[in-house]
């Protein structure tokens, strides 16, 4: 909620994603309370002078906390910013992929019981193509989530990011291309610590209104959606596979 405010989404449609340890995708609703058919979350997101603006909400549980467990657990690399330079270096996943259920399966599966799957290894599989099927598989999850929501008839135009992963330029563009929609990156990454300080700011009277606050949002990098359509359709079907045998366990 407070990086929805850090990210000025205060429209009724305007939607951040959060990229930290897990993921938080919030969609303002305005003051319609939205309860999906499609296991997401209704939520508050943010009440000001008595007036309710509410949300809907998808959680992905790893994200960065992905990149961790390379770094610490399997010691692919020492510094997760040295990531993009390695997944760059390959052409594509070469069809594996990493479905992160550590600790089960978020929105829209909220599948508690489901652990990680890697799938697709073959004998020229290396630890860079476990390293890009990690970064991938939190784009493919922010689908899903996306996915659930065109269901429930919400179609957000753009997506405000931010959070430790989308400082790898090249899991931003991938992101915006797998889910077909114009990714905004802010100069400001800790949307959090920041939506907390504006909302403060408002209480003493250092801004005036919501509207005053939205003009210290300023724009780091865009990224459009420029993958091939068939190429990605490839990719998400091999995701959707991958999906499958991790529900199955």
């Amino acid at each position: 909620q407070s990086a929805t405010i850090g990210q000025c989404c205060f429209e009724p449609g305007s939607l951040k994603s959060t990229y930290g340890t897990g993921a938080f995708v919030l969609l303002n609703t305005g003051n319609k309370i939205i309860y999906s058919k499609n296991r997401l979350l209704t939520t508050i997101a943010y009440r000001i002078k008595g007036k309710t603006t509410y949300a809907m909400e998808g959680s992905i549980f790893i994200a960065g906390a992905g990149v961790q467990w390379l770094r610490d657990k399997l010691r692919f690399f020492n510094k997760a910013s040295e990531t993009e330079k390695i997944v760059k270096s390959l052409e594509n996943n070469r069809g594996v992929y990493l479905v992160p259920a550590f600790t089960g399966l978020g929105a829209p599966y909220w599948d508690a019981n489901a652990r990680g799957v890697l799938s697709g290894l073959t004998r020229d599989t290396g630890p860079k193509e476990i390293i890009r099927a990690t970064i991938e598989s939190v784009a493919y999850q922010t689908y899903d989530l996306f996915e659930a929501m065109k269901h429930d008839g919400l179609r957000p135009k753009i997506v405000k990011v931010d959070g430790g992963m989308v400082m790898n330029n090249w899991f931003s563009q991938f992101l915006s291309d797998i889910v077909n929609v114009k990714g905004l990156r802010p100069k400001v990454q800790e949307t959090t610590a920041l939506g907390a300080a504006f909302m403060a700011g408002l209480q003493i009277g250092v801004y005036k209104s919501l509207k005053d606050i939205s003009k210290n949002w300023h724009l780091d990098k865009k990224f459009s959606p420029k993958m091939n359509v068939s190429f990605k359709n490839k990719l998400l079907k091999g995701w959707s596979k991958a999906i499958k045998k991790t529900l199955i366990n």
